[in-house]
């Protein structure tokens, strides 16, 4: 990877329409069923979003058969080196890898294939300067992870297997990367020590959401339901960009979860 180029920044993405169904996403804590209008209107925003930052982005026609496959970042991983597909680990999303399988074979040249056994979604791996970091969670099992490490390194990436907090659903859903040398974590995630290595910028209490910001080039999309984060990092001089995420964090997602993001060569 060429050191000029920081880990966010792209060129390419892929997203997939919500599907009808998505009104049945699975969720941990339930706040009531989203409506599909408003996911929609929250996904064209975000792909608007992504189109200011620069980005070429692919969308795939939504799958009615998953009401999860919105959240493309958990069947896949995506790197300018090359793909690896995923197992997620929750049951009814396992057939997901199948459908984006295509698409990714024809995007990257190296597309490589999780090992059997084990699961891993791509909402618990973080892509840093240093490392790529695998979470441990309800959705990713130590072979699974494993696994991925070992994906990750045929890359010619390093891999670091770390903890997820009890109770979160995935690694990212507590972090995410703001530069180079920041991570925006919960206090909850900090307090494990996983980014001893960073300058770690602390959520607000009671904002544990906002956590699942993206950075993409010059901007950090944020959750506009979070005003104290988004003002923390106006005032630490980051490009804000406030996103709505009311409809889709009823179904436990945040930002990240809605694409796939790499540097394509030749661009």
């Amino acid at each position: 990877m060429s050191q000029a180029r920081s880990v966010y920044h792209f060129n390419s993405v892929i997203v997939r329409e919500p599907s009808r169904s998505v009104v049945n996403g699975l969720r941990a804590d339930d706040r009531g069923n989203p409506t599909y209008d408003g996911v929609k209107a929250e996904h064209d925003a975000y792909i608007a979003a992504m189109r200011d930052a620069g980005v070429e982005v692919t969308v795939l026609p939504a799958l009615e058969a998953f009401p999860d496959s919105i959240f493309v970042e958990d069947p896949a991983v995506v790197f300018t080196e090359g793909a690896v597909l995923l197992r997620p680990g929750a049951a009814s999303r396992v057939d997901e890898t199948a459908e984006i399988t295509p698409t990714l074979r024809d995007m990257f040249e190296t597309v490589l294939d999780l090992p059997n056994p084990g699961f891993a979604d791509g909402g618990d791996v973080l892509t840093t300067p240093k490392s790529v970091m695998i979470g441990l969670s309800a959705r990713t099992d130590k072979v699974g992870a494993e696994g991925l490490a070992a994906c990750i390194a045929k890359l010619g990436r390093k891999a670091e297997i770390v903890a997820t907090p009890e109770g979160v659903l995935h690694f990212k859903t507590d972090c995410s990367l703001l530069d180079d040398e920041s991570i925006l974590s919960t206090a909850r995630l900090a307090r494990s020590g996983v980014f001893k290595d960073f300058k770690q910028i602390i959520i607000p209490e009671g904002e544990e959401p906002a956590a699942n910001a993206l950075r993409v080039n010059d901007v950090v999309m944020v959750g506009s339901d979070f005003p104290r984060t988004i003002e923390m990092l106006d005032k630490l001089g980051y490009k804000v960009v406030p996103m709505k995420t009311t409809e889709i964090g009823k179904i436990d997602a945040g930002l990240s979860c809605m694409s796939l993001r790499w540097y394509r060569n030749g661009r």
